[in-house]
């Protein structure tokens, strides 16, 4: 089966008056079809800009993107209608990538008319049926965006993307906007759609908890680089990266005794700013065993225990006795 997404080498470099930005500094990303895959990591990680590049909402200074077998700078130059039917990209701030003057019914719409999907009943089918895929009650049709709440809106968003029956979504932090009572009926949203429809779905996040709840798979990336990539339940088992364990031991236990009791790794410091990045590995600024070797030579991604890959020189050692 081919891959949904394959992504060799790419890099993203912003020039600034203050230097050279290296936001994604040579990622290699492989996304199955039909997968649930997180992409997490601190803020500023690079996340949002390798999401974004993936379909082309951010120019790729380096680096192939191939989108269900097919370059993707192939699907820009002849195909760009049939690139929005395959992948549709969800927005951080569902309110900002409205009209504020089309009501919902208009905003579900459009795409349809855009692509000449059908006539106008047709086309007033499957608006409501994308309302019941979301489970939004038909009455939101004749509303504005901003009389919506937070999650109304997020599901709008998300109904609109599947308006042209998408084989993969990506979406860019599509829970940090919202409550967390709100989040919970989101995550369980997207679990549904994806085994009711097949998709593919990619989501950035932060909050590992969400992600361990709902990926089938994990990239974890640090400073512009990929950390550690694996199964989601075998990665967060066993992660093989002192950063992830970091992350992972920040993740909060719904069991109080357990939450009482369990240690922290509390990391020094900031990461490093991605105009200077440190020599050898990234993490060796701030990670609880840094070795000599680490400040000296970038690891690359090796096979670790769980089955996944990490790119750290002690992988193979037992960094849960050591931290």
């Amino acid at each position: 089966m081919t891959d949904a997404i394959v992504a060799k080498g790419l890099k993203v470099h912003f020039q600034t008056a203050a230097g050279l930005v290296r936001a994604v500094d040579g990622v290699d990303l492989t996304v199955a079809q039909g997968a649930f895959h997180g992409i997490v990591g601190e803020s500023g990680c690079g996340k949002t800009t390798l999401a974004r590049a993936l379909i082309g909402l951010q120019s790729a200074t380096e680096g192939q993107v191939q989108i269900l077998g097919r370059d993707r700078s192939d699907w820009a130059r002849s195909d760009r209608k049939g690139f929005a039917r395959a992948v549709q990209f969800i927005f951080q701030d569902p309110l900002g990538s409205m009209s504020r003057r089309q009501t919902v019914g208009q905003t579900l719409e459009e795409p349809l008319q855009i692509h000449s999907v059908g006539d106008a009943k047709a086309r007033r089918a499957r608006v409501a049926e994308l309302l019941d895929l979301v489970a939004l009650p038909a009455t939101v049709l004749d509303r504005l965006p901003r009389s919506l709440s937070g999650g109304q809106r997020q599901r709008v968003s998300i109904a609109r993307a599947l308006a042209l029956s998408p084989q993969v979504l990506i979406c860019d932090e599509p829970l940090s906007a919202l409550d967390v009572s709100v989040r919970a009926q989101i995550v369980n949203l997207f679990a549904r759609l994806q085994a009711q429809l097949g998709l593919t779905i990619v989501i950035v996040a932060h909050d590992l908890a969400i992600v361990r709840e709902v990926c089938s798979a994990v990239t974890v990336m640090y400073l512009g680089r990929v950390a550690e990539e694996g199964v989601a339940k075998a990665l967060f088992a066993d992660p093989a990266h002192p950063y992830s364990q970091a992350l992972l031991s920040a993740v909060p236990s719904p069991d109080p005794r357990i939450e009482a009791t369990r240690p922290r790794i509390l990391l020094a410091g900031d990461p490093p700013s991605p105009r200077n990045p440190p020599p050898g590995c990234r993490f060796s600024t701030r990670c609880p065993v840094v070795e000599p070797r680490c400040r000296e030579t970038e690891p690359a991604l090796r096979a670790v225990q769980h089955g996944g890959a990490a790119a750290c020189h002690l992988a193979d050692a037992n960094i849960h006795a050591m931290i």
